[in-house]
Parts: structure tokens; C-alpha cells; sequence
């Protein structure tokens, strides 16, 4: 039986390829085209049975190429699926009578998309459902890999695509990684999927072995990683604070030497980066499992009269400096002298956003987490502090908290700062 064939349209490499893997995988035919100028040409030669199309493309528009498509008789009935990371709803009106089947935005829930793509063409696409959860993020020119749950073969497979993004978006040659799997009690049959991860990170990343600490307290995946020869020098450990330090050895020697590793670990460890322009394709959650829509700087002055947020700090100084900069945007400021009046308070009002001080008298802020903790109260924290000691930052760390910034504070890194916590997480 003749295979049927899918004609990708994006300028994403990544997203072709990804995409042209997994479909191969799945049995169908993929022809790709990195333009609109290439799709259009490619869509009159092979004269596919669905069309994924980007609406941003160059060489040719989306809406010219579905005009032109539209025209062919070879060629207008066939379905296409629309991608885009934003389109305005009038842009969005002039399409539809172009015959798209479903508008999918991005970043892509790869579930999803397979279910769209097994309703058009009546094939269907196994999706590996194993709960899990991925997160990845920077630090410096260290790359974090959070799992939890369990080892989806989908995720874990994303996470190539994903990786690729952070080390190009931040230009990583030489990355560090730790791969963090929390509580989780593996065992034989998760091999294959462990060993695809640990495969991604090595091949992948280009990471060394010896730049790769899996945190884990999993006895299988110690025995596992030992019992392979070509994962020699790929360390397992069940100590944080052991695998940061394996990571930043060697890492810059002349901060080192001046500052001391342990005073820059703040900085470093919980200070993730982030980047205005970031644009993902594919997220790695499917589609039951929501999560807040990324924000750019403009997108937060939009929404900057919705937010609501508290500022936990017996500085004045400080909750004047974070008033003054979400007032810009118009987000409604409540400052918090002590941590107990916070504490009371979150019992009947939400906050979108908490920046807490570790130091204060009475209630500390690593108090106010463990009650927060014990009352099962979930908040978007950024911690403040001119504290920069190794206990605080694992403590911290430990605590949930990815993000840290150290007093004096600026407004823009306070801005980005917001950014990074309250954007979607992959």
C-alpha cells in the first residue's frame, strides 16, 4: 500500500526535523520545504495528502501559497493544517476560505497534533501517555533537566529539539548538564528510554560524560549507567550539592580564583536565563496539561493592570524600587513588612507573583516557604537577598525556588526576572 504523504512548510530546521522523524516513524511518507517559495514549488511536484504550513514564512506568504494552491485543481483539495506563534484574528479571517482544516498554535502539543493529523488523514499515530513531566532551563552554561513522574519516550525524544534550542539561543559550546529524576523508582523496562536520554545528552548536547550528573536516588539507574561501557565517566549521584560542585569545576577559573565558587553559586544555579525573542515550536506537555501562555516584554505591559503582586521585604527601599517598576506597567503592588502578615494574608487573597527576602526578623523567608509548604499554597517566588552563601542557595534550591536575585536590584533585571518565572515552562 502506498504510503501517504505529509509536505511540511516551516523555517524552523529544528521543527522540520523533528517533525519528518517522528511521522517517518510512524509510517508515513515526508517531503519538507524550508520557505514559501520551496513549499509552493514542492507542493505542485509531489502533490501531497495534508500540508502542515507555517503562516510565517519567507519567499512567499502563507496566504499566497494557499491562494496559489487553491487555484491548482491537483492540488486544492487537499487539507492543511496552519501553525503560527501569533496571528491577528482579522489576518486569521482572510484564511479561512482557503480550506485549513485546524488552526494549531505554538508551541506545539505533540499529542495533539498527532490526534489533528490521524482525524485528517486516517492514520493513526501512537502517542506514548506515560505521565511525565520535563522542564528544561539555562543557568549560565549550565543546562537543567527536570523529570519527574516517569520517562515518557515522547518527551525524552523532545528533549533533543529542546536542548538544541537553549544551546543555539544562548550560544553553549561546552555545556554542563544535571539531569534531576525526582522520585522516581525505575526498573528494567524503563531502560530504553533512559538510555535514549542519556543518548540526547551525549550525541545531542555534545556534552561530555564527564559534564553530565544524573541526581537520582534510583538504584536501577545507577547499575544501569555502570553496566555501560559507553557511558564511562557519566556520574549518578544522590547529593546536590556534590553534583554542583562537580559541575562548576574547572568552569571559570578566574571567577574562581577571585570570588570564590561558592559566592557565585546564586547567581549561577538560580538565576535561570531568559530571552526576549524566544520562540518555541513544540512544548513538551500534551494537552491536558496547561500551563500559562509565554510573555514577552510588550505582552507584560498588556497584562501588567492584571497582575497582582507581593512583595515580602522589611527593606523599604525595596518594596519602593518594586512599586515604582510594576507601576509602570500598572500591576497592583502589596508590600509585606514581615513574613507572618504575608502568610496570613495569602490564606485569602492570590498573587501572580511573590518576591520574598530571605532575611528578616521574625518570620525568615525560608519559613515562610515551609508554611507555605505545610498549607499546600503553590506561588510563582523570586527570592531577594544580598545573601549569597552555599546554604542559602541550596536551601533555596531545594526549597522549589528557581529563581534568585541579589540585592542592589535593577529595574530591568526585575522585569526579566518576571518574565522568566511567569512564562510557560517547556
Amino acid at each position: 500500500m502506498t504510503k501517504k504523504t505529509v509536505l511540511i512548510i516551516d523555517e524552523s530546521d529544528l521543527f522540520r526535523e523533528y517533525l519528518k522523524d517522528r511521522l517517518t516513524a510512524g509510517g508515513l511518507a515526508v517531503e519538507t520545504a524550508i520557505n514559501g517559495l520551496d513549499g509552493s514549488v514542492k507542493l505542485r511536484n509531489s502533490i501531497p495528502d495534508l500540508v502542515i504550513v507555517d503562516y510565517s514564512l519567507t519567499r512567499r506568504t502563507c496566504k499566497e501559497l494557499l491562494e496559489e494552491k487553491n487555484r491548482n485543481p491537483n492540488t486544492a483539495a487537499i487539507p492543511v493544517i496552519l501553525t503560527a506563534q501569533q496571528i491577528d484574528k482579522n489576518r486569521l479571517l482572510e484564511l479561512v476560505p482557503l480550506k485549513i482544516k485546524r488552526v494549531i498554535m505554538k508551541p506545539i502539543k505533540i499529542d495533539g497534533l498527532f490526534a489533528t493529523l490521524s482525524d485528517i488523514i486516517g492514520i493513526k499515530l501512537e502517542v506514548d501517555l506515560t505521565p511525565c513531566v520535563i522542564e528544561a532551563h539555562v543557568n549560565d552554561n549550565i543546562v537543567f533537566v527536570e523529570i519527574a513522574k516517569g520517562l515518557n519516550r515522547e518527551k525524552v525524544d523532545l528533549l533533543r529539539f529542546k536542548i538544541t534550542e537553549l544551546l543555539d539561543l544562548y550560544s553553549i559550546r561546552n555545556p554542563r548538564i544535571l539531569v534531576m529524576l525526582s522520585d522516581m523508582d525505575l526498573s528494567f523496562v524503563d531502560g530504553t528510554n533512559l538510555e535514549l536520554l542519556l543518548r540526547i545528552l551525549l550525541d545531542r548536547a555534545g556534552a561530555k560524560a564527564k559534564h553530565i550528573k544524573v541526581l537520582t536516588n534510583s538504584t536501577f539507574a545507577r547499575e544501569f549507567v555502570k553496566g555501560r561501557t559507553d557511558f564511562a565517566n557519566l556520574e549518578v549521584v544522590t547529593n546536590l550539592q556534590y553534583a554542583m560542585d562537580g559541575l562548576l569545576t574547572d568552569f571559570d577559573p578566574q571567577v574562581e580564583m577571585k570570588e570564590g565558587r561558592a559566592d557565585v553559586l546564586a547567581e549561577r544555579i538560580l538565576s535561570a536565563q531568559t530571552h526576549e525573542s524566544s520562540r518555541e515550536s513544540i512544548e513538551m506537555r500534551f494537552e491536558g496539561e496547561a500551563v500559562k501562555k509565554p510573555l514577552s516584554l510588550d505582552t507584560l505591559r498588556e497584562v501588567g493592570k492584571g497582575l497582582s503582586i507581593a512583595v515580602v521585604d522589611d527593606d523599604f527601599i525595596i518594596q519602593e524600587l518594586i512599586k515604582t517598576t510594576f507601576g509602570a506597567i500598572g500591576a497592583s503592588v502589596t508590600p509585606y513588612e514581615k513574613g507572618s502578615e504575608f502568610v496570613e494574608a495569602v490564606k485569602t487573597r492570590g498573587f501572580d507573583l511573590v518576591f520574598l527576602d530571605i532575611v528578616m526578623p521574625g518570620m525568615d523567608g525560608f519559613q515562610v516557604l515551609a508554611r507555605l509548604r505545610a498549607e499546600d499554597i503553590e506561588l510563582p517566588i523570586i527570592i531577594l537577598s544580598a545573601v549569597s552563601q552555599r546554604e542559602a542557595v541550596m536551601r533555596a534550591f531545594q526549597a522549589g525556588v528557581r529563581s534568585y536575585l541579589i540585592k542592589p536590584l535593577k529595574p530591568d533585571q526585575i522585569l526579566k526576572k518576571t518574565l522568566e518565572i511567569l512564562k510557560a515552562n517547556f
